[in-house]
């Protein structure tokens, strides 16, 4: 009986550490221009050359490619990135779409959780949200508190 009641604890403690538990996310505030201008570099430097130097996405980021694959979309007001939580877009930009997609979706968006560090991944979506309008940014930030991310 004991040896069982120590496997069960032993289970237990195992399955805390183990158990996927909601990630912190650093903070990401548009309205910070240090964090916005570090976002800016980063986001120049590593999310332009798909999603575009002014946030505009690749023509047509609705219509399936041949592949199968959605082009980039737009991280403008015309996208659907301000439909989805803080949460969500930090965890897409550092772990890929993979789990946030239908099973068997495919994507090219890549994870840069090997490539920039938390802090500039909140920062590029800092300066992507600085470019939103103020309308799209309060619906935006009334989604990261119904979700309660604020």
């Amino acid at each position: 009986m004991a040896g069982a009641a120590a496997l069960v604890a032993i289970a237990a403690g195992a399955g805390y550490f183990l158990w996927p538990r909601a990630e912190t996310i650093p903070r990401i505030d548009p309205g910070d221009p240090v964090q916005v201008a570090r976002g800016q570099a980063v986001y120049a430097a590593q999310c332009a050359r798909c999603h575009g130097a002014n946030l505009e996405g690749q023509p047509n980021w609705r219509v399936q490619l041949p592949n199968g694959r959605l082009p980039a979309p737009p991280h403008d007001a015309s996208g659907h990135t301000w439909h989805h939580p803080d949460a969500d877009l930090f965890g897409i930009t550092k772990k890929g779409l993979g789990a946030y997609a239908p099973a068997g979706y495919q994507s090219d968006m890549p994870a840069f959780g090997g490539v920039l560090g938390d802090t500039d991944i909140a920062a590029a979506l800092a300066f992507i949200k600085s470019r939103w309008p103020a309308d799209i940014r309060a619906r935006q930030t009334r989604l990261n508190q119904q979700t309660g991310q604020n």
